[in-house]
C-alpha cells in the first residue's frame, strides 16, 4: 500500500511562495530604485546607486515634464491610447457576439481571418501602413495642405485599434460562446430584443473578458515605440518616443535625475491601470458565471 507523504503538499506550496516572492522582488527592486534615483539631485549620481537621496529632489521631475515636454507627450500618449481603446471595444464587443451567436453565410472565413490575423505581427507591416497613408495624403494635398494621415494622433489610434480587432474579437467571442444560451432564450421571452440583450445581459456577464482586453490592448497602445515614432514624426510624440530623446539628451549631459524621472512617468499609470484592472478582473470572475 503506498502512503503519501503530508510534507509534500506543504513543501510545494513553500517552494512556490518563495518563488513567487523572488519574481515579486526581481520586479520590485528595479522599479523602487528608478523611483529613488528621479529623486536624486546630479551630483548624488557619482558616488554609489545604491544610496538614498539625502532630500527629495522633486525638480526632476518639473524639469522632465516642463523643459523635456514629457508632459506634452503623457498627454498625446493618453488620447492616443483612450481613442485606440474605444475603437476597438466599439467594434470588437458587437462583431465577437455576432460571431459567436449567428449562423451568417461566410461566418468560417471570418474566423479564419481573425485567427490569421493573430499571426501578425504589426511591427512588420508598419512600413507599407506608412506608404499607404503618404498616399493618401498625396491624394487629399488639394484639400489638405498640411497633411492629414500622417502626424495625426486620431490616426495612430485607429492603426492601433485596427492591427489589435483580431485578438479582441477572438479573446471575445470564444467568452460569449462559453455563456449559456439560457440567458438570451430568457431575455427573448420577455422581448428584449437583440441589441438590449447585448447591452444588458451579455456585456455585465463577459466584464472578466472585456477587462482582460482592455489591459492587455491598454499595454499595447501605451508602450508600442515603432509605429507611433513611424506614424507621428513631428513634434506631437507619444511618450515613449519622448523618453528615448530625453534619454539621448540626459545621457549627454550626464543629468540622470530627469532621465529617472521620466522613466517614472511612463511606469505610474501602467502600474495604476493594472492595479485597478486587475481588481475589477478579479470581482468579474466572482461575480460572473451561472449559478445553479
Amino acid at each position: 500500500m503506498t502512503t503519501i507523504d503530508p510534507t509534500r503538499p506543504r513543501a510545494a506550496r513553500t517552494l512556490t511562495h518563495v518563488l513567487v516572492a523572488a519574481l515579486a522582488l526581481a520586479i520590485a527592486v528595479p522599479v523602487a530604485w528608478v523611483l529613488l534615483a528621479s529623486l536624486k539631485q546630479k551630483s548624488e549620481f557619482f558616488g554609489s546607486p545604491w544610496t538614498l537621496p539625502k532630500s527629495p529632489h522633486v525638480q526632476n521631475y518639473t524639469d522632465a515634464f516642463v523643459t523635456a515636454h514629457m508632459g506634452r507627450y503623457f498627454l498625446t500618449s493618453v488620447l492616443v491610447t483612450l481613442l485606440g481603446l474605444v475603437l476597438v471595444l466599439a467594434v470588437s464587443v458587437p462583431a465577437a457576439y455576432v460571431v459567436a451567436r449567428y449562423e451568417f453565410r461566410g461566418r468560417r472565413l471570418v474566423e479564419l481571418a481573425l485567427l490569421g490575423g493573430l499571426f501578425v505581427n504589426v511591427n512588420y507591416i508598419v512600413v507599407p501602413i506608412f506608404l499607404m497613408l503618404v498616399d493618401w495624403d498625396r491624394a487629399l494635398v488639394d484639400v489638405f495642405p498640411g497633411g492629414f494621415f500622417i502626424d495625426n494622433p486620431a490616426m495612430l489610434s485607429l492603426v492601433y485599434a485596427a492591427t489589435s480587432i483580431p485578438f479582441t474579437v477572438y479573446l471575445l467571442t470564444a467568452y460569449f460562446r462559453s455563456i449559456p444560451v439560457e440567458y438570451e432564450e430568457a431575455a427573448a421571452l420577455d422581448g428584449a430584443s437583440r441589441l438590449r440583450t447585448m447591452t444588458r445581459i451579455m456585456l455585465p456577464m463577459a466584464r472578466p473578458a472585456i477587462t482582460t482586453v482592455v489591459l492587455f490592448d491598454f499595454l499595447a497602445y501605451w508602450n508600442d515605440f515603432i509605429i507611433s515614432l513611424t506614424l507621428l514624426p513631428g513634434e506631437g510624440k507619444t511618450l515613449q518616443v519622448g523618453l528615448l530623446n530625453l534619454f539621448t539628451a540626459q545621457k549627454a549631459a550626464a543629468d540622470y535625475g530627469r532621465l529617472y524621472a521620466g522613466m517614472v512617468i511612463v511606469i505610474v499609470p501602467v502600474l495604476l491601470v493594472y492595479a485597478v484592472i486587475q481588481r475589477r478582473l478579479v470581482e468579474g470572475i466572482a461575480s460572473g458565471g451561472v449559478k445553479g
